[in-house]
Parts: C-alpha cells; structure tokens; sequence
C-alpha cells in the first residue's frame, strides 16, 4: 500500500497494466472531486503516477483534492495526465480482465485492453496543482462508523446558498470523548454529537468542513470494513486518511453561528409517533401543498397528530395518526421537504417532537439514539 503523501516517481515514459475492475472503482469514487466545468482545462483531468507497485490517482478542483491507488504491473515508472470523464465512460465500457496505459510523446497516452487499443491525448503533469502534504505528526484517529452516521445527520442541512461561506459547511468539534457536528441554513439547525474516543487529540478541534468534501467523505467512509480512519490539519487546509485514500480540503473561514442558546431551550409539550407512518403521511399530504412553500400544517392534542395542507390550484389533503402527546393543543405549519429530510437521517422506529408555541422553533429527535444525542430545530413557516 502506497502512504497517502503519494512519494512517487515522475517521468514521461509511463508503462503498467492493471485491473479494469480495480481501475474502475478508483476512478469512480476519484470523478466526484474533479471540476466538470472548470475554466482550468486541467482540474477536468486525472493524474497518474506510480509508487512502487502501484499506480496514484489524484484529482482535484482546487478546493478538494483526492488520492487514491490501485495495485499495478509496473513496467516503467513515470507519470501523465489524462480527461476524467472521458475516461471513466470508456473505462466503464470494457470487459473485466488486464488493462495497459502507457504514456506516449506529446501528452498521448495509449490503453490496450484486449482487442481494444485507444489512444487520449491529455496535459503536461506539470500544469497538474501540487496537494499538500499529509501532517501524520498531527493526526488522530476517529471512529468511521460514528463519523459516517454524523455525515449523514447534518449534511443535508447545510445552507445552499453562495456566500454565505460559514453555513456552507459543517461544524465539526474533536474533544477527546466527543465528537460534534453542527449545519445550519438559516431555517433549520442539526446537530448530533456521540461519545467516542478520539485517539492522539491533544487540544479541542473546531473547523469548518465545506460540503463538497464532507460528501466525498461519506462516500470513503461508506465500506463497513473501515473501523477507524486519520484527520489531521494545518493552517489552511484538513485531512482525511482513509486506508490508502487521502482527501484534502480547504477550511473554511468564517463565524459559525452561536446555536448553543438554540439548544437550551424548553418547551411547553412533546408527542411522539411512529416514524415510518409518518414519512408516509407527510409524503401524501404534501403532494397538495403549494409547490413554492412546500408547508404542511400540524395540529397535536392528547390523542392525535393531524397533518392537513392545500392548494387552490390542486385541492387539500388530511391525515391523522395516533400519537401520545403532553402539553397544551398546539398548531403550526413546517416545510414538508425539511421533515422529510430529517426523518430520512433518523434510524429509529419513533421520533420526538417537541413544541414551544407556534410561532417558536420546534425540535426534533429521535426516541432512540443510543450514545449519540441527535437534535433537530426547526421554524415553523408563516401561515
């Protein structure tokens, strides 16, 4: 297995054979970071490069950058560039068996896999940016199954829009028994946090993770055969060690807002109901709200949950579900999408809601959550 930091051995006379399966799964998991409609003709391609009886696959947009390797023939060291998209459609079409990439003069390249010879022309491997190097010194190492479900609970929350660049991303907080992660658009805030263990942390870790890389992180983290993984950082840029998979970020800047007031705060009743009946429900009664608000409206008493919403334009839609409620009968009118969105991320049989008065900010939950606490604010919409 090649180091993440990627020690290898560039020339121009590049000459291997490998898998196509084993190539085409890198190159799967390598085309989320590259920039598709870059202005920089190089972000759109891939870099190759070999390290010992390996060959390196980099890519990256200048934000996010990714490295990733695949066992190989090394029959001449060296390196080259290559389209990314292009040859991850033509990787995908060739039968499963060995495969050759030999790098010719002029940025050509030639592949050769069995009656199939084809040739692709890419850039000078100078014009390729250099990553940063990996700080192992600093790294510590965090539990990738506890780190995946967090992914999962926050990322869809994350704000949308363009310059608003410290909701762009995910709060993540380190401290030696804890893990957080906090996103936020405005509208809606989640936050989940797990008691795991954080191995080498010498002081609390607080940055900002933008979403792009947050999201090829869920994808490297996605094979249950990864227990633990690195994240180290250094001025400007983060670290995730994956096995033999290094991705690079940059951090964001910014003042993330203060949510902690958010989370303290009580609430006058609470119900709770099953999950999977309300996803359904709420998938239903939406199809009737209006297409721009998306706003179904709740109304809780002691016995029952009803979910009602309407349209002039296509009609009105009730449902109600039994539930166990304590507090006073409350309404209140919240984005169908973000519901559902949240109900998506919870794994369990029933949720919580939790309700101060109409107008104020609603919470979420699920009933059982194990050693994660994962907590879910909403405003409700103006009716």
């Amino acid at each position: 297995m090649p180091s993440a930091e990627g020690k290898t051995i560039e020339s121009a006379t590049l000459d291997i054979s490998v898998k196509r399966s084993d190539l085409l799964r890198e190159l799967s998991i390598a085309q989320g970071v590259v920039e598709r409609k870059s202005t920089i003709p190089i972000l759109s391609h891939f870099l190759f490069e070999t390290s010992g009886p390996n060959l390196l696959i980099t890519a990256t947009d200048t934000e996010v950058g990714l490295r990733t390797f695949c066992p190989a023939t090394v029959r001449q060291p060296g390196s080259c560039t290559l389209p990314a998209r292009k040859l991850f459609d033509y990787v995908r079409l060739l039968t499963d068996g060995d495969m050759t990439l030999k790098a010719l003069d002029h940025g050509w390249a030639q592949i050769r896999s069995g009656r199939s010879v084809t040739k692709m022309v890419g850039l000078p491997r100078d014009n390729f940016p250099k990553l940063p190097l990996y700080p192992a010194a600093s790294a510590v190492r965090v539990s990738a199954p506890i780190f995946r479900a967090m992914i999962t609970r926050t990322l869809f929350a994350v704000s949308q829009e363009e310059g608003r660049y410290a909701l762009n991303g995910v709060l993540l907080i380190l401290q030696p028994t804890t893990i957080s992660m906090v996103a936020t658009d405005g509208n809606r805030l989640a936050h989940v946090e797990a008691s795991a263990s954080v191995t080498g942390l010498k002081e609390d870790i607080r940055v900002l993770i933008p979403t792009k890389a947050l999201s090829q992180l869920g994808v490297l983290l996605s094979s249950g055969t990864i227990e633990v993984f690195e994240f180290a950082k250094n001025d400007s840029s983060l670290f995730f060690r994956i096995g033999g998979q290094l991705l690079i970020c940059r951090q964001l800047l910014g003042n993330f807002p203060n949510y902690e007031p958010i989370l303290r705060q009580d609430y006058r009743g609470s119900v709770v109901v099953p999950s999977e009946e309300l996803a359904q429900a709420i998938q239903r009664v939406s199809q009737f709200s209006d297409d721009r608000a998306s706003s179904i409206r709740l109304d809780v008493d002691s016995e029952q949950l009803s979910l009602s919403s309407s349209s002039p334009e296509i009609g009105e839609s009730k449902e109600i579900l039994e539930a166990s409620y304590k507090g006073p009968p409350l309404t209140a009118s919240f984005n169908s999408r973000f519901l559902t969105e949240f109900l998506r991320a919870v794994e369990s049989e029933t949720v919580q809601f939790h309700f101060k008065e109409p107008a104020a900010a609603a919470e979420f939950r699920p009933a059982e959550d194990g050693c994660t606490q994962y907590r879910y604010i909403l405003m409700p919409m103006r009716t």
